[in-house]
């Protein structure tokens, strides 16, 4: 078989114990995600990882360089990498703490100030905040990031800059297990990189280099999206986020004197008052162009009927019997 042959069937060869590795330790260590059904390198691999020069690593030294520590930047969260790649437990257990609080203020100025010392003082800083003054209700929103060992402490002094606690609500995720997957899957993709790196030394044909290469491109990628879900979970664990609504308080009686005015209550009867003459003078004003002279046209028309009416009914009275005219009363026939 030709060398420019044999690097093919190699990374069909090395692809399956890969995946075989791969099902292995997914069924040690529970759901590794798409990364780790690359599996780890197989031991025996002749040279082992390539370091950053592009010159192959002895795989003795490979395996070696696989049983160590990680850690999480300063946070708490570590752990040890065992010589097959599992990883242990972290020192301690990862919680995700997050609350929520409304609190009545006498002063807003100094509820702030105080809450703010109070948080600085455990080693936590302001992340967000928002206030609105409209009249005599003034609020502000603050978002405060709390290291996890002094949020009880920090959580009870931001409380006591209060008059009245509204609303407490507080939460909390154990997010161990997350941590610990993440950091499998992680190492498992990192013996898939180390091996590709390998069959890319042998590659001589560029269908096979790009091939590799685009192995490469993907598990890269998908380290790089596994380490970051795992640093935003261990930074979320490191510092707690607690959201602080600080609202004055305001007093039923002086709302009420407040809202009552002698000058506001004047103006709004004299206003009545107005519309009131108002509408009797547009009354009147309709009465005058429009009603005085439809009542001129109807008397117009009904005094004249009324006095030829009245005029026939003197002249005309009944009768005495049938085929008699009827004259006017008390008049026998008329005389010539």
């Amino acid at each position: 078989m030709t060398g420019h042959r044999r690097v093919p069937v190699l990374a069909g060869a090395l692809l399956a114990s890969l995946a075989i590795a791969g099902c292995a330790g997914g069924a040690s260590l529970g759901p590794s995600g798409p990364g780790a059904a690359q599996g780890a390198a197989p031991p025996n691999v002749a040279e082992g990882p390539v370091s950053g020069q592009g010159a192959p690593v002895p795989a003795a030294s490979a395996a070696a360089a696989d049983v160590g520590t990680f850690s999480s930047s300063g946070d708490g969260a570590s752990g040890t990498r065992g010589a097959g790649g599992a990883v242990a437990a972290p020192d301690e257990t990862l919680i995700v703490k997050t609350g929520s609080l409304v609190l009545d203020v006498s002063d807003l100025d100094a509820a702030l100030s105080r809450a703010q010392a109070a948080v600085a003082a455990a080693g936590g800083y302001v992340a967000g905040s928002d206030r609105s003054d409209q009249g005599a209700q003034r609020i502000a929103t603050v978002t405060y990031r709390i290291p996890a060992a002094a949020w009880d402490s920090t959580s009870a002094a931001v409380r006591a800059v209060a008059t009245k606690v509204e609303k407490e609500e507080t939460n909390a995720v154990e997010v161990t297990g997350q941590v610990i997957d993440l950091g499998a899957r992680i190492t498992n993709l990192r013996a898939t990189e180390a091996a590709l790196q390998a069959i890319m030394v042998k590659a001589t044909k560029i269908p096979d280099v790009l091939a590799v290469q685009q192995q490469l491109t993907d598990v890269r990628g998908q380290i790089e999206e596994l380490t970051a879900q795992r640093q935003h979970l261990q930074n979320q664990a490191a510092m707690g986020t607690l959201t602080v609504t600080f609202q004055v308080s305001v007093v039923a009686v002086m709302t009420a004197a407040k809202a009552w005015d002698p000058g506001t209550q004047v103006d709004r009867a004299t206003a009545q008052l107005i519309e009131l003459a108002q509408a009797a003078a547009s009354a009147g004003i309709w009465l005058a162009i429009v009603g005085l002279p439809v009542l001129l046209a109807a008397l117009a028309v009904l005094v004249p009927l009324a006095w030829i009416g009245r005029r026939l009914h003197v002249r005309y009275r009944p009768g005495g019997g049938p085929g008699e005219p009827m004259w006017g009363a008390g008049s026998g026939r008329p005389t010539a």
